[in-house]
């Protein structure tokens, strides 16, 4: 009989970075995430095949159930094959049902965006091998890839949240965010992906004592989700973007991209890929067209 599980895409507002030392991080949930279908296979093996969102695979591998039992290692080629196979035994570890009473399987997912976005490949994986096996998805994602889990938490709500660490557990809070100037919001890809885990390697290389950081970005994320005015709103965003500008010693992105820009541009999760948050009073489209950024997706085009 065929399972089928579904999860939630992710975007980080406020508390990048800063939230894997306790920040209070604003997420969003989009309307985009991914698929995972399980069925019964055989002869002890697992037949993975990943599809992107225009149907299209970007991963196919047969794996055998001694690989996920040893966390046997492929070539550096195999980056990706090393990684689930990673996934799947640490969820061996939490339970080795799944192995040791199983045949085999035959296993898809399915994006429902483009792969390159960044919108939580492998959150929304992690949270959906969870939910069909029965595991906490945050000590999976914990225990294998590693980051804070807002991802986790976005690809299980369905509303805007907040979310921190408290003693390295997740305090997720659900918040009521429905602007009236929503529809001056817009989202932005920058054609790149960001590799996450290089970014909070250069985080933690930089970062001194945060604590007054994380009072700030703290106000600063409650100044956003409170906020009552497009004026209001971007004038938060502009000093997250500050305060983080210096702790990682670089540029803001609107400096670097967007300095003509009549509105406020903000960079998203890891800084320097993915998606940025465009808030302006006019459609920036065809701005961000002209510099050569062809993806622009309206606020409730891509938010639950």
């Amino acid at each position: 009989m065929k399972q089928t599980f579904y999860s939630n895409g992710k975007l980080l507002i406020t508390g990048e970075y800063l939230v894997l030392d306790g920040a209070e991080a604003f997420a969003l949930p989009t309307r985009f995430g991914q698929n995972l279908n399980i069925e019964e296979g055989s002869g002890n093996l697992i037949h993975w095949k990943s599809y992107d969102n225009d149907g299209s695979i970007w991963f196919e591998e047969t794996i055998p159930f001694t690989s996920i039992i040893r966390k046997e290692r492929f070539g550096e080629t195999k980056n990706i094959k090393n990684t689930l196979i990673e996934i799947l035994h640490e969820a061996y570890r939490m339970d080795a049902g799944f192995i040791a009473n199983s045949k085999g399987y035959i296993i898809t997912t399915e994006l429902t965006f483009p792969k390159l976005w960044g919108l939580g490949t492998s959150s929304t994986l992690i949270n959906n091998i969870a939910q069909w096996l029965h595991l906490d998805a945050f000590q999976l994602l914990r225990t294998s890839f590693g980051g804070s889990g807002y991802d986790i938490a976005c690809a299980q709500n369905s509303n805007p949240i907040t979310y921190k660490l408290v003693n390295e557990k997740p305090v997720v809070k659900r918040v009521n965010f429905d602007p009236d100037f929503k529809d001056n919001i817009y989202f932005v890809y920058l054609n790149k992906k960001q590799n996450s885990k290089s970014a909070i390697a250069s985080y933690y290389g930089k970062k001194g004592n945060t604590d007054k950081s994380i009072t700030k970005i703290n106000a600063i994320t409650e100044a956003v989700i409170e906020a009552q005015t497009l004026r209001d709103f971007a004038t938060a965003l502009q000093k997250h973007e500050i305060e983080m500008s210096n702790i990682l010693e670089l540029e803001t992105i609107q400096e670097a991209l967007f300095s003509d820009f009549e509105g406020v541009v903000k960079s998203l999760g890891a800084w320097g890929g993915d998606f940025v948050m465009s808030v302006s009073k006019e459609n920036p489209t065809a701005y961000f067209k002209e510099k050569g950024f062809d993806v622009v997706i309206p606020y409730q085009q891509m938010i639950l």
